[in-house]
This record gives C-alpha cells, structure tokens and sequence, in this order.
C-alpha cells in the first residue's frame, strides 16, 4: 500500500471527557444535585446502589466501593492477611499501583515477564516464580483485556495461593464468558476519569464472591470498626464519596454503549493500519476486549510520539519504564534484560485516543498521520 499523505491537520486529544459530559449532561446534573439535596455526602443510597449495580454488572456477589483503584488493591490484600515476609507475584508491565500496593502491605513483589502480544503477564511463567513464601497473585487486565484466566486460576489452585485480579483498566471486559472480577478471590477496579467507567475524581471498587472476604474488606475501609468506634481490626479511611457514586451509576447505564464505541474505532484503526509498518493490538478470541486503551507497536516509538504531538494528536505511553527496572525497587535485585518482553515494551508501544466520542474522520486523521511516519521511516 503506498503512504498515505495528511491532508489536513486537527487537535485529537487522547480523551475528551468534555465531549463525554456533554452527551450527559442533563443526568450528570441531576445525580450531582440530588446529592447534594439530600445532604449524604458519605455513605448511603447512592454509594449502595452502585455497589449492587457493579456487583451485577460484573457477575459478582458483593462490591464494595472505596476511594480509588490503589485502595482497593491494598485494602484487597490486607483482607487476604498479606504483609511482611509473604511475596505477591504480578507482572512486570503495568501501572505502579500493581506493585506499590504490596510494598504499602508490607509483602515483596515478584515479578513476572509479560505475553508480548496481550501485554499481560505471561501465564506460563507464573508457577515458575512462586515459592513457599508467596501469598498471593494480582493479575493485571491491561489495557482492557483480561489476562489468561483459565491458566492462572489453575497455577492459583494448585498452589494454593491467592488471586486477586487488578481490572482496574477492565469493567466489563470478559474472559471465556465470565466478567473481570468475578473470577478471582478478589477483584480491583478503578474509577479513575480516564477509565471506561470514570468518576469526577478518584474512585474505586473491590469485587468478592465470597460473604466473609466481602465483609473484611468493608471493614478495613472504615477503620475496622463495627458498630462505630468499636474496632475489630485496624482499618484505614477508604470510601468512596456519595457524588462519585451518584456520577458512577448514571456512566454505568451508558458503559456498555461506550465500551462498544471504543471496540468500533478500534475495528476501524485495526483495518487502517492493514499492512502498515504497525503492530496492532491483540485481541484475544477467548475474551471481550474492552478498549480502555489502543496501544500500538513500532520501532522509533518517541519519534513517531513527537511526529503525532507536532500535528495535533494527543498520545501516552503506558508504560515507559517495567515495575522491575524501577529505582524504588532496586533492592529486589533485578537487572536489565531480567524481563525482555516487559522492557522491549516499554521502548515500542503507544497509546493513540480510542475514546467513543472520536469521529471517523479523527480516527482516519490519525491512522493517516501514523502512517505518514511509518511508511517512510
């Protein structure tokens, strides 16, 4: 296929929540007012009807809503009595809440290299790198596609460990017909804006199957106390605010829609790029795939980064430096070329805006714009 030639330039940010507000604006509205109307800022209606609507959503029977992704991590794996002296094994590739959580809990993170083409950890490895010591395993959905379930589960049980999975990046997204979150002991979701499913802040959620789990993590979210000022446990200050909630569950209504638009333009770009110098996102045919991010692959990443800023289009990379080459971590002993797959991501992927509200003639500005760089370098 010859280059393509852009013809003409516009501003593509990599995520317009204010195109999103606008198509919602009147019930945004709404949910914030009633809020603040009924003056319960924490706790109440609003924060249980979402929990029960994410629990239903993601075929889980509990949810318990808390103050961000990160949290729900920790508050995930102090419920599972992991602290110091147990490991916790999870990918190399990932955002740094996925290890900075361990650490916050007292245990080590041991890491394991990724699945070149899902980016997510390399199920292969994983039994590989747990030992008598090791807890628990957090298995990262990233970019919106679910690590192999199956296998993981599988190692889990075998070992007799527990699985927390970090969907974080993932409502909604499935594995082999089962939701994110609903397979593991434990799931971890984030409410971050730039999430399918974004809070006007920070937000997160912990999902559970099991009552007793279910009912340790809420109350380590409120000082491990039951009634008030009577502490069971020593818990933390880890809610979720009742206008986040409120915000949540009008965005949940429209998640499926949303999540939908994100796989359309991801169809569209994935044909763009036919025979382009281009690797393209994975999507496994076992999972529904999610699209929280369009992450390309190319050699000359940061070129091809400045390229696109220079004509408008807006870009990330997740993630530039793997958890195992961190400086915070550089007593755990890892050295480069330790996880191959994770650091030759690091230098070649590229995230390009995936957002529902993205025009055709956006995308196809953009697809254009990749390829002007690509085909001719």
């Amino acid at each position: 296929m010859a280059a393509m030639t852009v013809k003409a330039a516009m501003t593509v940010p990599l995520l317009d929540l204010k195109a999103q507000y606008a198509d919602i604006k009147t019930e945004m509205d709404a949910a914030v007012h009633r809020v603040l109307d009924s003056a319960r800022f924490i706790g109440g209606p609003e924060v249980s009807g979402l929990e029960e609507e994410v629990a239903r959503y993601s075929q889980c029977a509990h949810a318990i809503g808390c103050a961000s992704g990160t949290d729900a991590l920790l508050l995930a794996l102090r419920a599972l009595d992991v602290g110091p002296g147990d490991e916790v094994v999870t990918g190399a590739y990932s955002f740094f809440a996925s290890a900075g959580a361990v650490v916050n809990a007292g245990a080590t993170p041991v890491f394991v290299d990724i699945d070149p083409a899902s980016y997510n950890m390399d199920a292969h490895r994983l039994e590989a790198a747990i030992t008598p010591r090791t807890k628990a395993v957090i298995a990262v959905h990233l970019y919106g596609q679910c690590s192999d379930l199956t296998a993981i589960s599988a190692v889990c049980e075998k070992r007799n460990v527990w699985l927390i999975e970090d969907a974080a990046q993932a409502i909604g997204s499935e594995w082999e017909g089962r939701r994110a979150g609903s397979v593991g002991d434990l799931g971890c979701f984030s409410f971050f804006p730039s999430k399918n499913l974004g809070a006007a802040g920070d937000g997160g959620m912990v999902t559970a199957q099991d009552a007793a789990l279910a009912d340790r993590v809420r109350l380590l979210r409120e000082h491990g106390a039951r009634p008030k000022y009577y502490h069971a446990l020593v818990g933390t200050n880890s809610r979720l605010d009742a206008v986040q909630a409120a915000i949540l569950r009008v965005k949940l209504k429209h998640l499926d829609r949303w999540s939908e638009a994100r796989a359309r333009n991801a169809a569209l770009y994935d044909q763009l790029f036919e025979g382009a110098r281009v690797g393209r996102p994975y999507r496994d045919p076992r999972g529904r795939h999610i699209y929280n991010q369009y992450v390309i692959r190319v050699a000359g990443r940061d070129a091809l980064r400045q390229h696109l800023g220079e004509r408008g289009i807006g870009t990330e990379v997740y993630y530039p430096v793997p958890l195992h080459r961190q400086q915070c971590f550089a007593t755990l002993g890892y050295g480069e070329g330790d996880m191959p797959q994770a650091e030759a991501a690091a230098r070649e992927t590229l995230a390009l805006p995936i957002y529902p509200e993205l025009t055709e003639e956006q995308i196809r500005y953009v697809a254009a714009t990749v390829r002007e760089f690509t085909d001719s370098h």
